[in-house]
C-alpha cells in the first residue's frame, strides 16, 4: 500500500465516522426533549390554572371595592374609628373543625411558613397577634426575617398577612384550604 491510497482511507473513515455520530447524536437528542403534543398538554394546564387565578383575582378585587365602597358610605362625624368598624371574636371550637387540632388565639405559627423562631422574631418587633401581622406589609416581614440572620432570608413572607387576615377574622375553612394548597413541602 502506498502511502496516497491510505490518505484516501484514512479520510473516508473520517466522514464515515462523523456521519455516523451526527445521525446517533440527532437520534439522542430527538429522544431527550419532550413530544410537541406533551408540551402542548402541559401549556394547556398552565392556561386554565392561570384563567383560574385571574377569576379569583378579579373575585377578591370586587369583594376589596365592595367593602371599601361600604366604608365611604360612613359619614365623618359618625365618630366610628374604620379601623376598629369590625370587631371579629376568637371561635376555637370552629378553628378546631377547620384543622382538626387545638388553636391558640393569636399563635402566628399557624400562619404557614412560620416557626416557633421565627414567631420569636416577629414578637421582637411588637408583632403578637394575627391583626397586627395581617397589617404588616410583606416588605415589613422580610425585615423582620432579615433580622433573624442568613437562615431565615430564604423564606417568603408574601402570604403571611394574607393569611393572618383569614386567622383574625375567622376565616378558617378558607384558611385550611388555602395552607392545604400552598403547603411548601410539609408533610
Amino acid at each position: 500500500m502506498d502511502w496516497e491510497s491510505s490518505t484516501i482511507w484514512y479520510w473516508i473513515i473520517l466522514a464515515f465516522t462523523g456521519i455516523i455520530a451526527g445521525i446517533l447524536g440527532y437520534f439522542f437528542g430527538k429522544s431527550d426533549t419532550p413530544s410537541i403534543p406533551q408540551k402542548s398538554a402541559e401549556l394547556n394546564e398552565l392556561e386554565v390554572q392561570n384563567a383560574k387565578l385571574k377569576s379569583d383575582l378579579e373575585t377578591c378585587q370586587k369583594r376589596l371595592g365592595s367593602y371599601t365602597t361600604k366604608t365611604k358610605d360612613l359619614k365623618p362625624d359618625s365618630n366610628i374609628n374604620l379601623s376598629e368598624s369590625r370587631s371579629f371574636s376568637f371561635n376555637a371550637p370552629e378553628a378546631k373543625a377547620a384543622f382538626g387540632k387545638n388553636i391558640k388565639e393569636n399563635d402566628l405559627k399557624l400562619v404557614e411558613g412560620i416557626g416557633p423562631k421565627i414567631e420569636e422574631l416577629f414578637h421582637n418587633f411588637g408583632i403578637k397577634t394575627w391583626k397586627a401581622l395581617s397589617e404588616t406589609s410583606a416588605d415589613k416581614c422580610q425585615e423582620v426575617l432579615d433580622s433573624g440572620g442568613k437562615r431565615y432570608r430564604i423564606h417568603d413572607p408574601a402570604s403571611w398577612p394574607m393569611q393572618a387576615k383569614m386567622a383574625y377574622e375567622g376565616h378558617w375553612q378558607q384558611l385550611f384550604e388555602w395552607q392545604e394548597k400552598h403547603r411548601a413541602g410539609k408533610y
